[in-house]
């Protein structure tokens, strides 16, 4: 592997503080599942509510982290010239090492009740969910991101020249610049705060950052498969549009219940329910380019990231946001464990497996490592894949049995029947994730050790080049059974079944308003949540197992997959070359 321009190599420190957050974050994660099952754990040292703050922050923190180095890297690609002032790039570097250290030592404070206010403004940090920094690094932040939307902007071409990629990655620095703001101010009424605080996370979540995501996914996606930059800017265009269309109004979900008028219940379910639109469109258009010419993986690793982060936006922001967008359905689910089952899988899934995709596709260039072995990668992304099912199953089931105690029966949280009643929950939640942090020892160990490892000679193939020849490729034999190539029909069926499920999840929160279940039936409500949380979390994994099957059968078995890969090589020894021009 070989970069083309020089500048891309400072979107390498990026990764790797990704790496060092990703490891931090997932440490306090565990802190937190333990807490859950032990309450008194590090009482008085790192309570519960501090832990989770950092957890929330730090994943922020390196997801951010990730989607720069990813900018800096394809930017000069998408450009083809080298990134404007890379001066600013190191400054935007330390601050945000500034930022983390700031957020990890100012949070330990909200532990003694300090928030550093003067003016009317919480300067050291607020206790917002999400946005918890205090003022000062909030000018910070907003200073950072005017930053990278100076790079971005001065180093792409003249606009004439620009396809739907740079627009995509225009709007969204400049919009992650705009929507920042509305997080600069202090409100003392609850409503008028959150009203201001969802502009951010939500524009963020479900705007800026979906709209950074699919440019991202689709540009790595020329850069692998060598897919037509054409077809792969028509379903950025449409992403975009479907993005902002449905979830400008969208953000109207998280105004139902904190004292808004009553008419957000309407739109915010309306337009809610149109927002996996752009998630059903992104996932079917991955699957027609990884399949628009049958060429094998070069680089397996980045590759299951990517669809695992389809895949899960589908399943964790797409069809679990959509079970609890409803008025009806949210009355039940909002503050209970039903949304951190969403939560994980969308947040995690969507932006953080682009960000270690995006890391197995630039390290290794940027290091120049002509090959290395695959096989750690993938044992990483399936622990970590496996590990956030795994999570998401414990708190969807944990979550319905929560809503029928506290929202039916009326027990308090802190209640012993309600401890009683979900504590199997609370234990498997760290259970999983302790799957999970092996998943990303594994994986933060590969990547940070690549190239000092020798590529192992049973490596089932060397990423030679991330970049896609356009030379023909030696077929290899055709696969069958579980590897035989995926249909369309066949990748349609699975998304709908994926769907089914879903609606069956959502049945079982609208049960919650029936009668019935309201005196104190809770079959109805508990059947359909273990048939529908299971089903859709299984169908999931066996989709994804399907998929990557399919696609490891094309490079075929020893020396069939070998020559398919030096048969790529060969074709573009210059690694990035080629698809570079094409745009």
């Amino acid at each position: 592997m070989r970069i083309e321009y020089q500048t891309q190599r400072l979107s390498h420190r990026f990764f790797m503080l990704m790496l060092v957050l990703f490891a931090v974050q997932v440490l306090f994660g565990l802190v937190v599942g333990a807490q859950r099952v032990e309450p008194a754990l590090l009482s008085g040292t790192l309570n519960f509510n501090v832990a989770r703050s950092e957890h929330t922050n730090l994943g922020i923190l390196w997801i951010l982290s990730g989607f720069i180095g990813t900018i800096l890297y394809v930017g000069p690609l998408l450009s083809k010239r080298e990134l404007a002032s890379p001066w600013l790039v190191k400054v935007l570097f330390y601050a945000l090492i500034g930022v983390v250290a700031w957020n990890v030592f100012t949070l330990t404070l909200a532990q003694r009740g300090i928030a550093g206010w003067w003016a009317g403004q919480p300067w050291l940090q607020e206790g917002l969910e999400y946005i918890d920094a205090g003022r000062a690094a909030d000018i910070v932040i907003l200073i950072g991101f005017a930053i990278l939307a100076t790079i971005v902007l001065r180093t792409f071409p003249a606009r004439r020249e620009w396809n739907e990629i740079h627009w995509g990655l225009a709007i969204g620095v400049a919009a992650l610049t705009a929507v920042w703001v509305f997080g600069l101010f202090f409100v003392e009424r609850l409503d008028g705060q959150e009203y201001f605080r969802w502009f951010v996370v939500h524009y963020w979540v479900e705007g800026v950052w979906e709209v950074i995501h699919i440019s991202l996914i689709g540009f790595l996606i020329v850069l692998m498969f060598g897919a037509n930059v054409r077809a792969v800017g028509y379903a950025v265009f449409w992403g975009v549009t479907l993005v902002w269309l449905s979830g400008l109004l969208g953000n109207a979900h998280h105004y139902f219940w904190v004292g808004t008028p009553e008419f957000w219940q309407f739109w915010g379910s309306l337009f809610s329910a149109l927002e996996p639109l752009p998630l059903v469109f992104c996932f079917w258009h991955i699957y027609l380019d990884a399949h628009h010419d049958r060429r094998p993986l070069a680089n397996a690793p980045a590759f299951y990231f990517i669809l695992g982060s389809v895949v899960l936006e589908q399943v964790g922001a797409g069809i679990l946001g959509f079970t609890m967008t409803f008025a009806l359905t949210n009355a039940w689910s909002h503050g209970t464990w039903v949304t951190p089952s969403h939560a994980h899988l969308a947040l995690f899934g969507t932006f953080g497996m682009l960000g270690l995709a995006a890391a197995y596709f630039a390290i290794p260039a940027v290091r120049g490592i002509e090959k290395f072995d695959q096989r750690l990668g993938k044992l990483g992304f399936w622990l970590l894949f496996l590990g956030m099912l795994g999570m998401s199953l414990a708190f969807a089931l944990g979550g319905t049995v929560q809503v029928y105690e506290m929202r039916i029966l009326g027990l308090d949280w802190f209640g012993a029947d309600l401890r009683r009643a979900m504590l199997p929950y609370q234990i498997l939640v760290p259970v999983f994730g302790f799957v999970f942090a092996v998943g990303a020892i594994v994986v933060v160990y590969d990547l940070l050790t690549l190239g000092a490892r020798a590529a192992h000679p049973a490596a089932a193939h060397a990423a030679t080049t991330p970049a896609v020849a356009h030379a023909p490729v030696p077929a290899a034999r055709p696969a069958t059974g579980w590897a035989r190539q995926l249909g369309g029909f066949e990748a349609g069926t699975w998304l709908l079944a994926m769907w089914i499920f879903g609606a069956i999840i959502t049945l079982g929160l609208l049960s919650f308003n029936l009668p019935t279940v309201r005196s104190g039936d809770s079959y109805l409500p508990h059947i359909l949540a273990g048939i529908g949380y299971p089903g859709l979390l299984a169908v999931t994994l066996l989709f994804v197992w399907r998929f990557l099957a399919s696609l490891e059968a094309r490079s075929g078995a020893g020396e069939e997959g070998a020559s398919a890969a030096s048969a790529i090589a060969a074709a573009h020894p210059s690694g990035q070359a080629q698809p570079a021009a094409a745009v």
